[in-house]
């Protein structure tokens, strides 16, 4: 009786365990869930929590008056967007559309859900707007209560972009106080992560905001090492272009204590591939694959 009790209990503790494996797996749609919603919507995020996520990734600019937006880019691209009027925006004039010379007011009239997007022609479309980080914030904490979901994580990428500081987006100590102001206001900072390719924004908040999680993006074929020395700091993720993954990388990452998530990981085979690899997560712009794995 005694052995069987003993017996139980192991299985017990490895049902456990295995269960706890899975939960960390950490899934991450990306914009929301950009491969079948308009990306960087409320709408989009509501149907990645409706996926199962557990980390909504997402991205952040600045609008004139110092609103804290969602967007791929500080301008309005091309590929998604509709002028107040309804009219196109060109490849070549997109950049005039830049947000960061816009108040937010004028920012939300333009329409980034109803054109049809080349890259991802099975999105839902409907007429959409930029939302603000923290009415998104509050749009999910009041979705996931009502629905009884688990609370996801907030990964906010500071979209930055070459020689912008000033005339895109304000400097990166500006742009971090910016979404650290909210997201302490909503007391969020524990389920936070602060990601970006710029590593000025990661070292600001390190230094300024150290208890704050940090992801290094990567798409560049540099040695890992490199990469970290060059931060100077142990990034809480190492989130590279996912061609750059392999064994060796996984296993440098996890002897530095650093977890690894890859981007962007889009078909059932690209998921079960790196998760045999070992990572800590991926981020999907299809978060609705996860339910084809076991199939």
């Amino acid at each position: 009786m005694h052995k069987k009790i003993l017996l139980f209990s192991a299985l017990a503790l490895l049902c456990f365990n295995v269960s706890a494996q899975k939960q960390k797996f950490d899934v991450q749609g990306k914009a929301g869930a950009r491969g079948i919603m308009p990306e960087n919507t409320i709408e989009g995020m509501l149907k990645a929590l409706d996926l199962g996520v557990t980390t909504l990734e997402m991205d952040a600019v600045i609008s004139k008056d110092k609103m804290v937006v969602l967007s791929q880019e500080p301008y309005f691209n091309n590929e998604i967007s509709l002028q107040p009027n309804g009219k196109p925006i060109s490849l070549k004039d997109q950049k005039k559309f830049n947000i960061y010379k816009m108040d937010y007011e004028e920012v939300k009239k333009f329409d980034v859900g109803s054109k049809v997007h080349d890259r991802f022609p099975g999105q839902m479309k409907f007429k959409a707007y930029k939302p603000l980080l923290s009415e998104t914030i509050d749009a999910v904490e009041a979705y996931v209560k009502e629905h009884k979901l688990a609370r996801p994580v907030y990964s906010i990428e500071t979209k930055t972009i070459k020689n912008g500081d000033n005339e895109f987006h304000p400097e990166p100590a500006e742009f971090v106080d910016l979404i650290m102001e909210i997201i302490n206001a909503k007391k969020l900072a524990k389920r936070v992560i602060i990601e970006s390719f710029d590593m000025r924004t990661l070292q600001y908040l390190h230094e300024k905001y150290p208890k704050v999680q940090t992801s290094l993006l990567i798409d560049e074929k540099e040695p890992f090492e490199t990469y970290i020395e060059k931060l100077g700091f142990k990034p809480t993720i190492y989130s590279p272009y996912s061609v750059l993954v392999g064994k060796g990388l996984v296993d440098r990452c996890h002897a530095m204590g650093i977890k690894i998530i890859p981007w962007t990981v889009n078909t059932v085979k690209e998921v079960k591939y790196f998760k045999d690899l070992g990572v800590d997560g991926i981020i999907t712009d299809y978060p609705n694959i996860m339910g084809q794995l076991d199939k």
